[in-house]
């Protein structure tokens, strides 16, 4: 009998990836779906080591792909996603109809297919993308459904496959070469070096000083206007040299430039102020300026680095929020055009807001240079067919959420009015100094005389170089040739010529777009990877590499050159498209870029074929005649050869001095590296003998600062000779032990010690610390010692602060049992309330609060805690927010700990 058919129940099925974007779905397909999240992948590749164990030594175990069979991925539904999949096929069984709308990149359409070949539905499957999530926009994407894009999935899985080959085939190199935890990676190691390039253009960068003259000079004729300043060009006919006219070295490169220095300028100024001035020539220009095109991804992050000073991170995660919740279309793209709908709205809004004069006559029409725009058909803008001035939404957005919408909404409408107009007027005067040198200056500015699309909005700048040789400007007075002018001062005016500056994240993401290197979708991720790993710090907006990020990139570049090279990353980047355009085959591609000819070239072959790599070699860099600067184990140093003892005639211990953290790689001079070197004091210094052991203390500068130790000697010959033996069963003697290595005592410094003037009998009693106190009356004990954040008792597992570091000799045990008789204290102040309440949790059915933790503010119901977004202020969080928020928490599971090896009971 065959089996009874199901009834059909006309529920339909509609898949995301998050809760906010399944809630503002469900508000506009009404009855009959149901909306459900995903939460973003439901399986990826696994870690090797969590892999079966009868794969791990197969041609799967090294990567969690299987590099033999056409490089199939082993896929795995992890562990916090498979209670998120049982709930999925339990809705599929009652539905009728599937629908997959995830985004409608690669990433989306990776996640959709991954779904599909997980549930392995028995309904019909439909893929739903829409650009935004509005009503007009769902209503459009259910007409125009389709099948998953198999051309964009095997794209995304090539790209995550290659992620893999190249992270864990380079990273282990890096780990024993330059140290343990680094990782490599396609685009960030490339981004690390274009950091690393301008930091070694800044420290090779030697400054030229130059001179010039600024005149303040007005009208013989009052009546023609007031005065203006003008700078000097030309002396005698020839070009007066500007900083853009010498190299990074200091040397002046345009031969035919007048390089005036101090004594030649200043002369040059005092015969100048009474010579008399006249115009030599007035030229106007007609002056038009274009608005610039939607926001990509890319543009976005730029601008609101240059205008918001949000980092690509924060700006990604806003703008996902606004996505969500309906305000503006999908923000990872690559193109910059606008479909009919927001063309209309914008030229409608210039319209109404500015007047019909600042809209042209022709719609404005964008195009992007990449062929495939990240799959998705539009820029950045608000959402809708009509759209919501900033005004109109300010009360249902965050501070952080108005603030980029505004942005967002103003350059899409500038995108669309009329170009800005006005005039430039470049002014030539000149004068003979007493001693008859020609001096010519210029003067110009630009008089707007319509607006256009600057009424609404003007796009940022990154700073430039050597900005203020540019020639002096401002509104100038209506001049004519001929006219007289008299000087009112002229000023000799020093400069130097600047470093090239170093990358902020809006110019990294630009050069790295320009390069064609990674996607923009990803740079947020880059960037926060970079940081995450030690590569690159913040200095204001400025990147700064740290030491290790030279050697790392050093390694890469001398045994794996092709893989940080700028072009080779680019074309790989054009041969994922190609893919994603079904003009490649992935499995083809990916042999290609593993194995390549098997002989010279390919990742494998690189790799099996390194040779010896000296890590002393990788890690150090020249500083100064005889320093060196070595990046070890525990941060950079600063070392000085070994050299003869002139009295004793045995080599000296090389000379150490410790490289401050804040120091950046291009302050660290010759010059300096002397000073740190002469100002390091004694790196050691031995204090006497302990009368109880007998083993030398000394005192020594340490990586986290001074310390005090015990000198353990090493066994001598005979003493290991007469290590008791063991025998085997047979009655052979085993080899001997290497003898357990006894750990010294050690103690830091207090706060008011040095290691000049430490004492023996202070070292000693640092190096006895914890001091046991005693115990209270339920016989716990009680111990004083000093830890990260200052001198604190500990009782079991409850900590307490102490006064000063002093304190630590002093305090009795009566002190400290009246110490814990109080209230516990947090930062010098009884446990702080909630910084915000939110009433009972629907799933926990607990308080929700707003803590202030240790590592910032953090939500919890008492048994969920998740840190508040840095891009939320909790005076904007709200309820539905934190539960939210704590939901997402609790669907990706608690956080892995370390496996525990067990120790195998003994045999008895």
């Amino acid at each position: 009998m065959p089996p009874k058919a199901r009834e059909k129940t006309g529920m339909k099925l509609v898949i995301v990836e998050s809760p906010a974007k399944g809630k503002t779905i469900a508000g506009y397909l009404g009855e009959g779906f149901e909306v459900t999240a995903s939460m973003g992948h439901i399986r990826d590749l696994p870690q090797p080591s969590d892999l079966p164990a009868e794969l791990k030594k197969t041609s799967v175990g090294k990567f969690a792909v299987d590099v033999e069979k056409n490089f199939e991925p082993y896929y795995v539904v992890s562990a916090d996603k498979k209670k998120k999949v049982a709930e999925l096929k339990s809705l599929l069984k009652d539905a009728d109809e599937l629908y997959l709308a995830t985004d409608g990149d690669r990433e989306g359409e990776a996640i959709a297919w991954h779904l599909l070949e997980v549930l392995k539905p028995k309904v019909p499957v439909h893929r739903l993308t829409f650009p935004e999530i509005t009503r007009e926009a769902i209503q459009r994407a259910l007409l125009e459904m389709r099948d998953v894009d198999t051309d964009l999935v095997d794209a995304q899985e090539t790209r995550r496959i290659v992620d893999r080959l190249f992270g864990y085939e380079l990273s282990p190199v890096l780990w024993r070469k330059v140290k343990a935890g680094l990782s490599a990676g396609r685009v960030q190691s490339v981004a690390t070096r274009l950091v690393v390039e301008r930091e070694r253009e800044r420290m090779a960068f030697r400054s030229a000083a130059y001179w010039d003259l600024l005149a303040t000079v007005e009208p013989e004729d009052a009546a023609k206007g007031g005065a203006f300043k003008a700078k000097l060009v030309s002396l005698d006919g020839s070009r007066v040299a500007t900083g853009k006219d010498f190299n990074d070295t200091g040397v002046l490169t345009a031969k035919s430039a007048v390089h005036l220095d101090e004594a030649a300028a200043t002369s040059l100024a005092d015969g100048l102020r009474t010579a008399e001035f006249a115009v030599r020539s007035v030229e106007n220009k007609p002056y038009t300026r274009r608005p610039a095109a939607p926001f990509t991804t890319s543009t976005l992050q730029q601008e609101s680095a240059r205008k918001l000073r949000f980092s690509a991170r924060i700006t990604m995660q806003v703008a996902q929020r606004l996505y969500e919740n309906g305000y503006i279309t999908y923000m990872r793209t690559d193109s910059p055009a606008l479909s009919d709908q927001a063309v209309n709205a914008a030229r409608r809004q210039a319209s109404e807001l500015y007047g019909p004069e600042y809209v042209p006559d022709a719609r404005r029409v964008y195009k992007g240079k990449d062929k495939n725009a990240q799959e998705a058909h539009e820029a950045i803008r608000p959402a809708g067919d009509s759209f919501r001035t900033p005004g109109q939404v300010r009360s249902q957005l965050s501070s952080d959420e108005y603030k980029l919408y505004e942005l967002i909404w103003k350059r899409t409408v500038a995108s669309q009015m009329a170009d800005a107009k006005g005039s430039t007027s470049t002014v030539r005067l000149g004068a003979v100094a007493p001693d008859g040198r020609d001096a010519v200056f210029s003067a110009s500015g630009t008089v707007i005389t319509f607006p256009g699309f600057m009424a609404a909005y003007e796009e940022g700048k990154d700073a430039a170089r050597d900005e203020d040789d540019d020639a002096a400007t401002g509104r100038l007075p209506r001049l004519a040739e001929k006219d007289a002018l008299k000087a009112q001062d002229v000023a000799a005016v020093g400069h130097e010529t600047s470093a090239p500056p170093r990358y902020t994240e809006a110019s990294l993401i630009k050069t790295l777009e320009e390069r064609g290197i990674g996607r923009p979708s990803t740079y947020a991720a880059t960037i926060s990877t970079i940081m995450d790993r030690g590569y690159v710090s913040t200095r204001g907006s400025a990147l700064v590499p740290s030491w290790i990020a030279f050697s790392v990139v050093r390694l890469l570049e001398e045994h794996f050159r092709d893989y940080v090279d700028y072009d080779f990353t680019a074309a790989l980047e054009e041969d994922l498209d190609r893919i994603a355009r079904g003009e490649a085959k992935r499995v083809d591609w990916l042999d290609g870029f593993y194995y390549g000819d098997r002989k010279e070239t390919g990742l494998n072959t690189i790799v099996n074929d390194l040779g010896e790599i000296d890590p002393r070699e990788i890690n150090s860099i020249q500083i100064a005649e005889g320093i060196t600067l070595r990046v070890g184990k525990f941060g950079p140093y600063l070392e000085r050869a070994a050299v003869l003892d002139p009295e004793t005639g045995e080599l000296a211990d090389p000379q150490r001095a410790n490289v401050p953290d804040d120091l950046a790689p291009d302050e660290l001079t010759a010059e300096k590296a002397v000073e740190l070197m002469e100002n390091q004091g004694p790196g050691e210094r031995e204090l006497g003998q302990d009368p109880e052991t007998g083993r030398t203390i000394v005192a020594r500068e340490g990586r986290y600062g001074a310390y005090v130790t015990e000198i353990i000697p090493e066994l001598t010959a005979e003493e290991l000779a007469n290590q008791p033996v063991e025998y085997y069963k047979n009655g052979k003697p085993k080899p001997p032990k290497k003898p357990v290595k006894v750990k010294p005592r050690t103690g830091s410094l207090f706060k008011s010690m040095t290691v000049e003037t430490v004492t023996l009998e202070d070292a000693l009693k640092l190096m006895s610390l914890p001091r046991v106190l005693g115990a209270d009356a339920e016989g716990n004990e009680i111990t004083v010692q000093n830890g990260r954040f200052g001198p604190y008792l500990k009782k079991g597992t409850d900590s307490r602060s102490i006064g000063s570091e002093e304190e630590i000799f002093t305090i009795t045990l009566e002190q400290a049992l009246e110490i814990y008789s109080q209230p516990k204290q947090r930062g010098g102040r009884t446990a702080a309330p909630p910084l915000a309440e939110f009433g009972t949790d629907p799933v926990s059915e607990k308080n929700i609060v707003v803590k202030d933790g240790r590592f910032g503010p953090y939500i919890t119901d008492g048994a969920t805690n998740i840190t508040v977004p840095r891009s939320m202020s909790i005076e904007e969080l709200t309820r539905e927010q934190a539960i939210e928020l704590l939901a997402e928490k609790r669907a990706k599971g608690p956080a892995k700990k370390p496996a525990t090896r067990r120790k195998a009971t003994a045999k008895k």
